[in-house]
């Protein structure tokens, strides 16, 4: 081939590049402005204001197409299905209990995203705000409002693979006093303190006194339940294959995921209640894998969120392994419920 043949092939493929770069570009483009229109069919929204102190009330990120996608609303808890209000605040992960509410957010920039937890009020306003080293997965507040956590990935973006890192922290909305990291934690685990360099932890949960609270920790390719306490400063392993754990409202039971073999990789959980007197563990009728921090919806029904058209849906079932799970809401991830003084 001479060489102005070479030159016409190299001009024609870096043509072609540049045509599907463009492609590419205008698609993107086309999408983002599709996912700022309301699509038929799609719940009916309305701006309004969200109180975290209203009980009876559902309150979850929208993630239906529209103006007001990635927004917090609120439906009433009974009513899953029906109209949603918008608060006008937009988060990626989203918690609230007793009038305090956390809000991961991410932070758009030229380069790249940096991510912050906002500290709300029972008006959605935000009283404090804290640097979150990655990308945000997993959001609690205490049953006091008293505390708040949250999960980031600061190294992979999936747990269904074995090559990511967590950083849980804990911080009392009271004082400000953050725990970047549970690393910082004494661990026991059998009896006896563990050290070791690949700990993560993820998907902290609180007990109601202020003190106890559940996590995930993995290890040396295992995960645990740990029971933490936040005035000793220790976390202990209780169970094994245990992650992302829920407490009931009682404090009694432990909803989670939970790795079952034969599963595909990266589809490999199974929903599980742990009772923690007996650490009996019950299989919930929920067939299709499930990659999120369930809700406890009373101490009954298990609420979490699956893959849907617009991103996620919601979908309950029973606690005790019986029934069927069924679809309560479509477009909208991390719920909360207000509970009924």
């Amino acid at each position: 081939m001479t060489l102005r043949n070479r030159i016409l092939v190299l001009l024609a493929a870096v043509a072609a590049l540049a045509v599907v770069a463009t492609a590419s570009v205008l698609h993107a483009s086309a999408r983002a402005e599709r996912r700022n229109e309301a699509q038929p069919g799609g719940p009916r929204i309305t701006a309004g204001r969200i109180t975290l102190t209203d009980p009876g009330r559902l309150v979850f990120r929208n993630m239906a197409w529209g103006p007001h996608r990635d927004e917090l609303t609120t439906v009433p808890a009974s009513n899953p299905a029906g109209p949603r209000i918008a608060s006008g605040l937009k988060c990626l992960r989203f918690y609230a209990s007793s009038g305090t509410g956390v809000c991961l957010q991410a932070v758009h920039g030229t380069v790249t995203d940096t991510y912050r937890a906002l500290i709300l009020d029972a008006h959605l306003k935000e009283t404090a705000r804290y640097d979150v080293p990655g990308i945000p997965s997993r959001a609690r507040v205490s049953p006091t409002g008293h505390f708040a956590a949250w999960t980031a990935f600061v190294g992979g973006d999936s747990y269904a693979g074995t090559n990511f890192s967590t950083r849980a922290a804990i911080v009392d909305t009271r004082t400000g006093r953050l725990t970047p990291s549970l690393e910082s934690f004494r661990i026991l685990k059998d009896g006896h303190a563990y050290h070791a360099a690949d700990v993560n932890f993820w998907g902290v949960t609180f007990a109601a006194d202020d003190r106890t609270f559940y996590a995930t920790l993995a290890t040396k390719g295992k995960t645990y339940l740990v029971k933490g306490d936040l005035k000793a400063r220790t976390v202990t392993t209780l169970h094994t294959n245990v992650e992302c754990p829920s407490l009931s409202p009682d404090g009694t039971r432990i909803a989670f995921k939970k790795r079952v073999p034969g599963l595909p990789k990266d589809a490999p959980w199974h929903l599980y209640v742990l009772d923690l007197r007996t650490m009996r563990e019950t299989s919930l009728a929920e067939s299709r894998s499930v990659d999120d921090q369930a809700v406890w919806r009373d101490n009954h029904m298990i609420v979490y969120a699956l893959p849907g058209d617009y991103g996620a849906d919601l979908y309950e079932v029973a606690a005790d392994g019986t029934g069927k799970a069924r679809r309560i809401s479509t477009a909208a991830v991390s719920p909360a419920y207000i509970a009924v003084p």
